[in-house]
């Protein structure tokens, strides 16, 4: 599949834009920015971007008011065509935020139930209790996602629910020839549902990616054969700056085993998931590791680990922003891309990434590991590719069996001879690709 062989960019665009935080109504194409960073994404390396909300909501995007318009803070659906046809138009697929779960306060068919009560044609969209009320004193209860009432629930078990938000997927196809979704909250969706949006999105268009946010539990659970695709790997998200601070390789080695590893009871063998170091909703990488200088280190191990690789946008020049700031903070709007060393060198792991079977399809197996070091391979079919980190600001000699005398390494470009051992400097990485 092609996002399997991809480098994702996310954008959230209310915050990238420097749209205003509440929806002011004024319809401004904002949004029509993004197509002035293409350059910047191809020089990076990017393949595919994922979009947070870009619909109509009464805030932050997740508070959906209409499936089927651009949020007036970013401009008309036209501007968003014009956007995708120019990413398309660069070999850049479009994956957008799919908030299924729930809609904001003033999506109109909720606005119906709060005037008509018990005569409203849409009162089962929702679940609710006539006979209570909520913190907006409405009259009447109904859920909200994880208690958040201006996130009204959806019942998605309603067959008008489920048609309605099949519809908008299909124009957003249609519309903008989006290749994906990533669902938010995927863990809180209903199976059936689920189900129903992979029949509908695999009858529409080929190789169309379900990507679930999952923050916690077993990813089989919905990443298999006839649901989604691919999760966000959140265990090893904090895997992988932990170690780094902590100089303990230990730990993301364990998680990249649990998940991936050649035994038996591997959980996730074969599986792809998202990989990334940050995002929209946790503080900046450059942010929360302690020593700057791992830096590039953790993207080598991100885009060296089983998995998609993404990219936060800013984050690709070192950006900073603590969760403890807001999330305005995380979700900054930049006047223009940086391309600086940590950017030039994400690119070249971009690169080898796209173009390593091993990288894109190898299993994983532990090779060397130690504290501050690790060695680990990602072998496919026709390929063998050995990810090497140093964490430690001394050098170190990495003694095992490479199986051949001679690599080259796929970010440098150089060859690589494996007698007497394999030096790696202080705060290195290698993808070594073996000779046959």
């Amino acid at each position: 599949m092609w996002a399997y062989e991809s480098v994702f960019y996310q954008i959230y665009p209310l915050g990238f834009c420097g749209a205003p935080f509440e929806n002011d109504g004024v319809e401004s194409p904002r949004i029509l920015k993004v197509g002035e960073w293409i350059p910047h994404m191809k020089r990076l390396g990017i393949n595919a971007v994922y979009f947070s909300p870009v619909f109509e909501s009464d805030t932050h995007g997740y508070n959906t008011r209409d499936y089927k318009k651009i949020d007036c803070r970013l401009g008309s659906n036209q501007d968003f065509r014009q956007v995708c046809e120019a990413l398309h138009g660069n070999g850049i697929r479009v994956v957008l935020d799919g908030v299924f779960n729930h809609v904001g306060r003033g999506f109109s068919q909720f606005q119906d139930v709060l005037r008509n009560r018990e005569n409203s044609p849409y009162l089962s969209w929702f679940h609710i209790n006539l006979g209570g009320n909520s913190n907006y004193n409405d009259g009447l209860w109904y859920e909200g996602w994880e208690g958040n009432y201006d996130l009204v629930k959806l019942n998605l078990k309603n067959e008008e629910v489920v048609n309605h938000l099949l519809e908008a997927v299909q124009y957003w196809i249609e519309e903008f020839d989006i290749d994906g979704l990533r669902l938010d909250v995927a863990y809180c969706l209903d199976h059936d549902f689920v189900r129903r949006l992979r029949q509908f999105t695999d009858s529409k268009k080929e190789e169309f990616l379900l990507l679930g946010e999952m923050l916690h539990g077993d990813y089989n659970q919905m990443v298999k054969e006839g649901m989604l695709h691919s999760a966000t790997n959140y265990e090893c998200y904090k895997g992988l700056y932990s170690s780094f601070n902590s100089l303990n390789m230990f730990e993301i080695n364990h998680s990249l085993q649990r998940q991936f590893g050649p035994e038996d009871w591997t959980l996730y063998k074969g599986r792809h998931l998202l990989s990334f170091v940050d995002n929209h909703d946790v503080t900046r990488v450059a942010s929360i590791l302690t020593n700057e200088k791992h830096l590039p280190l953790i993207y080598a191990l991100c885009f060296g680990m089983p998995g998609i690789p993404c990219v936060y946008y800013g984050s690709e020049w070192g950006a900073k922003a603590q969760k403890s700031e807001g999330d305005p903070a995380l979700r900054a709007c930049f006047e223009e891309p940086v391309f600086n060393e940590l950017a030039e060198f994400i690119s070249r792991l971009a690169v080898a990434k796209k173009n390593s079977e091993a990288l894109n399809y190898g299993g994983f197996r532990s090779v060397v590991l130690t504290n501050r070091q690790c060695v680990f391979e990602r072998k496919s079919e026709h390929e063998r590719v050995l990810v090497a980190i140093n964490a430690d600001g001394e050098s170190y000699t990495a003694h095992f069996d490479a199986g051949c005398g001679t690599a080259v390494d796929l970010i440098s470009g150089q060859p690589h001879d494996f007698g007497g051992g394999s030096q790696l400097p202080p705060y290195s990485a290698y993808f070594w690709k073996m000779e046959r």
